[in-house]
This record gives structure tokens, sequence and C-alpha cells, in this order.
């Protein structure tokens, strides 16, 4: 059916190259945009173009920028001396959303995965050592996802940083503000009572 309808069946694919949208999703929103007036979707082509035309990532953290820096490495209220290590720029906004943090970040683009052929030459390791060959940086904290992909990156980074005499912190991890301890798993338990600390 969709293949006597080139544009829309064109549509689809180009929607499905998106991460976590399948076929049905592609489909589903083929049929929103078609439903849409000529200028909400013109409006919503524009947006991307621009956003693909004015943004790239910022040449000394990696976050995603208007301008060579981003604003957080232009900010001159920012601790230069802590330095927080992230996967992916959705983690430094989600960071940042808490105002828990005041100093600089690096961002990765990704975590090492063996399986998935991603290894340390593949993520932003040599510029994040290069960062650290300065006298600034006295921690370095570690905010990798606490999946395997995630620890096996933070320990690559204290194995390779252990030496530099630079501080290494790692993010904790525990029972979330607002929980019941019953309904917890029993793997969060086990890491909230080994990162317990003195009240």
């Amino acid at each position: 059916m969709l293949g006597s309808l080139p544009s829309f069946a064109r549509l689809v694919a180009e929607l499905g190259k998106l991460p976590g949208i399948g076929g049905k999703t592609a489909t589903r929103l083929a049929f929103h945009l078609l439903r849409k007036s000529q200028e909400d979707v013109q409006a919503l082509a524009t947006a991307m173009v621009e956003m693909k035309r004015n943004l790239s990532f910022c040449v000394r953290c990696f976050n995603i920028a208007e301008g060579e820096l981003c604003r957080i490495c232009t900010d001159a209220g920012r601790d230069e001396s802590c330095l927080c290590v992230v996967q992916e720029p959705q983690d430094l906004i989600a960071i940042e959303r808490s105002h828990g943090f005041r100093g600089q970040y690096h961002v990765l683009h990704g975590a090492l995965s063996p399986l998935d052929g991603v290894g340390p030459e593949d993520l932003k390791l040599p510029q994040l050592l290069e960062r650290l060959r300065g006298d600034k940086i006295h921690e370095v904290l570690v905010a990798t996802s606490f999946t395997v992909e995630g620890e096996a990156t933070a320990l690559y980074l204290a194995r390779i940083l252990k030496d530099t005499g630079i501080k290494m912190t790692r993010l904790a991890h525990g029972i979330p503000l607002g929980s019941d301890l019953e309904y917890i798993d029993s793997a969060t338990v086990h890491q909230a009572i080994d990162s317990r600390r003195e009240f």
C-alpha cells in the first residue's frame, strides 16, 4: 500500500532512522504530519534545518554549542578545578537541571562497549587526557551511567587516572528519595548499603 505513495514511504523511512522509532511509530508520526497544516510542517522542517546549521559540539568539552565554545565553557563563574565526565550531552543537561554541580564538563559521546565495537579510541578520551595535563583540574567526577558499559567506562577512567594525582570521584547511587525500601530491587539496596556515609 505505502509503496504506491513514494513521498509518504520516504518520510516513514527517514523517521524510522531516528533512535527509538520503529516502523509503526514512524508510520504514526507520518500520519500525524500529514494531518498538520503546511505551516506547521514547514516550521518543523525549518527548525530541524536551523538546528543542524547552527549547532555543533564545543571544541573543549563536546557539549552542544552555538559557537566554538558552549555556554558552560564560557561561564567565568564555573569551578575550573572540578571536571564532570558524562557519556552524552543529555546527561550533562540532567546534571545541570539539578543545580548541584558548578564545575566544568567533558562529554565522552558514548561508553566503552567491546561487544558493540566501541573502544577508547571511539570516545573523546584523548581530548579528556589532554585537558587533564594542565594543573587546573584537581577532581574528576565520573558521572557515567550505572549500566555495564557505564561501569566499564568508569573503571577504565579510574585505571588511566590512577597515577595522575587527580582526585577521582563517582556519582553515588542507591535508593531514590521518596521510595519505600520494600519496592527497591536487592541490587540497588546492596549498593546503597555499600555507599552509606556518616550521618
